[in-house]
């Protein structure tokens, strides 16, 4: 069974604000005991009418009704030999074929005094089950909004969570608080925000409603129970929030991070609990820059916990919570294109493994299967079969000789890096005249293409790695040695 506890990391970024006017929606999924074998696959559209869902998970059940359209997700591997998942879903990140990407969740906190009024629901929304409730009805990002909100209201929720949609034109944010109450707010075009594991909005405006959504009654629960300590606003974070000293250890240095690499001239402190949830970034954000972000461990700053920039300092390099760390099980960029045509604008990135280790590659989602390394991923390690562990073996191999295999595990993540943009390019320039059923065919084949191309280049660093290691051994001992 999957063990939350507090992980993940999550970028999103507003169309005018990236690079290339595309809108992005970004998270590294962690698993605690830092083994929870993921997947990619593809779900095809049906009519869910007369299904009644059951949690594997946690037991909430709903019956489902109307047209599903197909849809993207990287999903728990099989953790039963007769192929079964005894311990739920967790579709978590993916795109429809309406350009809709969710990405389901980032793992937060509510204060003990909102759970004392509205505790959390043993069998409610959770994690396990968000994607497969909502992803495949939805053709916007604010209907994502829209439906899962009113599931929480509904069934209620076990957990506390932040949810992140995107489409073409808009980016939303979402966060689940007690067992109903949830606000969401617009990302604006011109801006990025951060999320780590504590609660993110602040400012609530009620009347705004191209901006801000909400729960029906939130505004009530919080009058009748007395929880506002602000009479003029409404402080999303302030009134739900945990806002700790655990939370300023484990969860803000990475936004103070994310906001140092994305606006440098600010100063603030790394355990600060009032850094904005919102900025405009100074320059435009790149995929690429997302993907440094989300695999990034404070590089060039003394909390490196590999040691890099620390002079030895160990209390620096294990001050905080870093985000590559041992947990990392799949990193998912879900960018919706606007410069090409809907029908091969969405890309989703995936990395899987210890994400400063391994390279994001790029699946587009208007396709109808996924590469066999990449649909495939048991309890058991078999990194032949499965690109999940095989990126596993690669973390294994380099973390004990981290200093000593880094340069060769970054140089073979740049010409990744390089090989997949020019993917992107050669496939979308070759992508256009083709009929729905070519365009899909074409589409999954070339994806197939690209992870076997990165596969393979994974391999040939394995043997390297694996090589220099068996041949420094310090358990070697020459005839002689002892003369």
């Amino acid at each position: 069974m999957k063990n939350k506890a507090t992980s993940c990391t999550a970028i999103l970024v507003g169309k005018k604000a990236s690079i290339d006017g595309s809108t992005i929606i970004a998270r590294d999924e962690d698993g605690y005991n830092g083994i929870n074998p993921i997947t990619f696959r593809v779900f095809s559209a049906k009519d869910y009418t007369g299904e009644h869902y059951i949690s594997s998970y946690n037991g909430l059940t709903v019956d489902l009704s109307g047209q599903g359209c197909r849809f993207t997700a990287t999903p728990a591997g099989v953790d039963k030999k007769d192929g079964t998942l005894e311990s739920g879903r967790w579709d978590e990140q993916g795109i429809n074929e309406y350009n809709v990407a969710m990405s389901a969740t980032e793992t937060e906190s509510t204060n003990p005094r909102v759970l004392g009024h509205d505790p959390l629901v043993e069998n409610g929304v959770d994690e396990d089950s968000m994607v497969y409730l909502v992803l495949p009805f939805i053709k916007s990002a604010r209907e994502g909004v829209q439906r899962l909100g009113s599931l929480i209201e509904k069934y209620g929720t076990g957990e506390t969570n932040g949810i992140a949609f995107s489409d073409k034109d808009e980016v939303w944010y979402l966060e689940t608080a007690g067992g109903h109450q949830w606000v969401a707010q617009r990302i604006p075009d011109d801006a990025y925000a951060i999320a780590p594991n504590n609660m993110c909005i602040q400012e609530i405006d009620f009347d705004d409603p191209d901006n801000f959504m909400y729960a029906a009654g939130i505004r009530d629960f919080v009058e009748k129970y007395h929880l506002n300590p602000y009479p003029d606003k409404f402080n999303f974070r302030k009134i739900f929030a945990t806002e700790d000293e655990a939370d300023a250890y484990y969860n803000t240095p990475r936004t103070w991070y994310g906001q140092k690499l994305f606006n440098p001239s600010i100063e603030q402190e790394p355990t600060s609990q009032d850094m904005p949830f919102i900025r405009q970034p100074e320059k435009k954000i790149a995929v690429e820059d997302v993907e440094f972000f989300l695999s990034s461990h404070y590089n060039q700053t003394p909390y490196d916990p590999m040691g890099t920039y620390s002079s030895g300092n160990s209390d620096e390099m294990k001050r905080f919570r870093s985000i590559a760390l041992d947990r990392n099980q799949s990193s998912c960029i879900l960018q919706i294109r606007n410069d090409v045509p809907a029908e091969y604008a969405a890309i989703q990135w995936i990395n899987f493994g210890f994400h400063c280790y391994s390279p994001y590659v790029p699946f587009f989602t208007n396709i109808n299967d996924t590469p066999a390394n990449y649909a495939y991923a048991a309890e058991e390690a078999e990194p032949e079969k499965s690109a999940y562990w095989m990126y596993k073996l690669l973390e294994v191999i380099a973390e004990p000789r981290y200093h000593e295999f880094i340069s060769e595990i970054n140089s073979f993540r740049d010409q990744c890096q390089s090989y997949a943009v020019s993917r992107v390019d050669e496939i979308t320039a070759t992508a256009t005249n083709k009929s729905d059923k070519e365009l899909i065919n074409y589409l999954t084949t070339e994806n197939k293409i690209s992870a076997n191309h990165i596969t393979a280049a994974t391999k040939k660093l394995l043997n390297s790695l694996i090589h220099q290691a068996l041949l420094n051994s310090k358990y070697q001992f020459e005839r002689g040695d002892n003369l």
